[in-house]
């Protein structure tokens, strides 16, 4: 069984997803435990970063867990909304741009990891089904094109550029249609 301390920082929470996403690739943990795990790391926001770092970058040719949620997972993401919302909506503009900034740099190894991690952030989101997520996408959609709003402040501190946010648009649009329907 894996204990998630209370205060888990970003770093443990990174550490600790790569030891889950381990033991459920050799089969070691029921269900309920992975679900466990899942549930309390999403809690707090460090450690759902964390559990989405480790969780969306894993390496598929070592292992694909993260391009086939089990059910456990999907309902141990369902348990904190509100972060697990937030946190898949900025993984999917941010995979969106960083695909582009990689491919701008000529680095087509980052470009396909930051194309993973879009298209598997993708697939939790239309699997989660959350209305949160749709609210969130919506207001990060208009932030992009308005410049104002809850998610001003993160596009900028990111200095995305007009191409950047174009494909961000794109990247919701495709998945807000899926949400809810």
């Amino acid at each position: 069984m894996l204990t998630v301390p209370v205060n888990i920082s970003f770093q443990q929470a990174i550490e600790l997803t790569q030891s889950l996403v381990s033991r459920m690739e050799q089969g070691t943990l029921s269900d309920a435990e992975i679900a466990q795990t899942i549930e309390a790391l999403v809690q707090t926001v460090d450690g759902a970063r964390g559990f989405f770092v480790g969780y969306l970058t894993d390496d598929p040719d070592d292992r694909p867990l993260a391009d086939h949620p089990s059910q456990a997972a999907i309902n141990a993401l369902r348990t904190s909304p509100e972060v697990v919302s937030d946190l898949l909506v900025k993984n999917l503009v941010m995979s969106t741009a960083m695909a582009i900034t990689h491919r701008r740099n000529e680095n087509p190894e980052m470009a396909a990891g930051s194309d993973r991690v879009r298209s598997r952030t993708t697939a939790l989101i239309q699997q989660l089904q959350l209305p949160e997520i749709q609210q969130k996408a919506t207001q990060l959609r208009a932030a992009t094109e308005t410049n104002e709003g809850v998610y001003k402040d993160f596009l900028n501190r990111w200095q995305y550029d007009a191409e950047q946010r174009e494909a961000m648009r794109e990247a919701i649009d495709r998945v807000i249609g899926s949400v809810g329907e």
